[in-house]
């Protein structure tokens, strides 16, 4: 009976993936879609796509690990809040790893398979015409995945590490969303069917209403005087209505040896035949936290810049700002953000792709 009931509520929630993408479809029938920048696809997997943004050998090169959570047009939402043409201008060489939704086939990938993933994408890039190291940068669960993959891939194939409002330490009080977030899930989550993102985004509500309701209301209130806050508030919430199907062992590893048991942090994570934690992050990393932000606070990420040799690790606060429908994602898409931080983010990969590569 339980397993009938289990699986009704899966199915129940997979049509309300449906449900939420229509919606999310009358949003661009208003003009809300994305707007992305041209692109093609140089390498792919059973489960990811590797873009390539730049039809010209840039320097420095970005290798951008999306989150699996929803789809990757949060980092080119609208040309005038896009990371992507915002490095595109400088002349950087932009790549992205995108996440293709999961299906029955591919339900069983977990941490091993996304981190094989990224550093086969890692590889493709440097052996490519340019054969130029690239730095892998990623927001929220694209950054941890980044950093995990940072520490499983040799040291001498990588330029550096960004990570954006991306959590890689869960100590138990040290976020009300993570503490909320535990006791909420069940331990015992199929590893074997897709886990519907509609699921996701309802538990992270349940856990952090604050966080996903309740401010995002306030958000849009603030923004009703502001035409260009109001526009982007409601890309944002078109972005958030695109669900799409994760592995249910990757959500049962991230929830379990992550947010519960802290693996990585604790320098206890098993990634294929290699113990990874944060001893293993040896190049040069700029960590930009939203004091704001309860997804992922400065706790959640300044232990591993602390744990760092000295010089190797910069960290940048950033306050936040409205106008942007959560604060998780006010570091892409704010305007404040983009005036404030992201000149100092491009200094920092300029003067760090200047450096010599050490070995590991």
């Amino acid at each position: 009976m339980e397993a009938a009931l289990n699986a009704w509520r899966q199915a129940q929630f997979s049509w309300n993936d449906v449900v939420r993408r229509a919606q999310g479809d009358g949003f661009s029938a208003l003009g809300l879609g994305p707007s992305e920048c041209p692109h093609r696809i140089v390498a792919s997997g059973s489960h990811w796509r590797l873009r390539d943004y730049a039809d010209y050998n840039g320097s420095p090169v970005l290798l951008i690990v999306a989150a699996p959570i929803k789809r990757p047009y949060i980092w080119d939402l609208a040309p005038s809040v896009s990371a992507i043409r915002y490095f595109l201008r400088r002349r950087f060489h932009v790549y992205l790893l995108e996440w293709l939704p999961a299906t029955r086939e591919t339900a069983c990938d977990g941490l091993d398979e996304y981190v094989a993933a990224i550093c086969a994408c890692v590889s493709h890039v440097s052996n490519g015409p340019a054969g130029r190291k690239p730095f892998l940068i990623g927001h929220s669960l694209g950054g941890t995945l980044a950093a995990i993959s940072s520490a499983a891939c040799a040291a001498e194939t990588l330029r550096g590490l960004v990570l954006l409002g991306a959590p890689v330490c869960f100590e138990p009080q040290t976020s009300r969303f993570r503490d909320a977030l535990v006791a909420l899930v069940p331990p015992e989550l199929s590893e074997t069917e897709p886990f519907p993102g509609s699921l996701l985004s309802h538990m992270s509500a349940m856990a952090s209403p604050g966080t996903f309701v309740w401010s995002r209301l306030m958000d849009a209130a603030l923004s009703v005087a502001d035409h260009h806050a109001l526009d982007i508030h409601a890309r944002v919430e078109r972005w958030a209505l695109d669900e799409v199907a994760l592995p249910g062992k990757l959500v049962h590893q991230i929830i379990q040896w992550l947010y519960r048991e802290n693996r990585f942090c604790r320098g206890i994570l098993k990634i294929g035949t290699s113990v990874v934690g944060p001893s293993a992050l040896s190049t040069p990393l700029l960590a930009v936290v939203n004091t704001a932000d309860e997804v992922a606070p400065p706790a959640s990420l300044k232990p591993i810049a602390d744990a760092m040799p000295a010089g190797k690790a910069r960290v940048i606060e950033y306050p936040g700002e409205a106008g942007t429908a959560l604060q998780h994602l006010a570091i892409l898409v704010g305007r404040q953000a983009r005036a404030q931080v992201w000149p100092g983010i491009v200094s920092w990969l300029e003067g760090a792709a200047e450096q010599p590569i050490m070995p590991s």
